[in-house]
């Protein structure tokens, strides 16, 4: 029963928090994304770091523009990042932002963002703190067109994206370094059951 109430806690609080930043977004690109992401943050849903692993600057920035007068939200910053996997994420940035939109500088902290949340081990949109894998489509077709238009199979995004970065170094097989751990493994690579 406690665990039932918790849960039931955090999601009145999700929902209020959404609310109340959806009530002060800016109008711009990408609101409904962070606003999701920073709900599942407050709540302890995600993977991501601290400040959705952006630099606590670029979070600050980020906060500012996407939610002008929405007050305290009470989440930490500070990026919290293995610096070991910096070239990693440092490759992924590279790709999405290749295949960006252009039409927001937002999507530079959504490629950081995105790029964090693959260092974790689930699927992209739950590491994320998305609430479908619906929300991560529409942020990649919305944010990295170029790079989404490639993904004509639709494969799940992270494999998607570290299958990019092999065929670019022509390395043949390639999954995705934090797969292993997820239940969805066999399903993606094909490894029985």
């Amino acid at each position: 029963m406690a665990c039932i109430a918790a849960t039931l806690d955090s999601l009145e609080t999700g929902a209020g928090l959404y609310g109340r930043l959806m009530a002060h977004a800016a109008g711009l690109a990408n609101d409904d994304l962070f606003a999701k992401m920073l709900v599942s943050q407050a709540t302890g849903v995600g993977a991501l770091p601290a400040g959705l692993g952006l630099a606590p600057e670029a979070f600050s920035e980020l906060l500012s523009r996407h939610f002008p007068d929405s007050g305290p939200l009470g989440l930490g910053a500070g990026d919290g990042l293995d610096a070991g996997r910096a070239p990693e994420r440092d490759d992924l940035v590279a790709l999405m932002l290749e295949g960006r939109a252009e039409v927001d500088r937002s999507e530079v902290w959504m490629a950081r963002i995105v790029a964090a949340a693959c260092m974790a081990g689930d699927h992209l949109w739950q590491d994320l703190g998305l609430w479908s894998r619906v929300d991560l489509s529409r942020l990649m077709t919305e944010n990295f067109p170029h790079l989404a238009a490639k993904n004509d199979r639709d494969m799940k995004w992270k494999k998607f994206l570290y299958r990019q970065i092999c065929d670019r170094e022509g390395i043949p097989v390639c999954p995705a370094p934090s797969c292993q751990a997820c239940a969805d493994y066999a399903k993606c690579f094909n490894t029985g059951s």
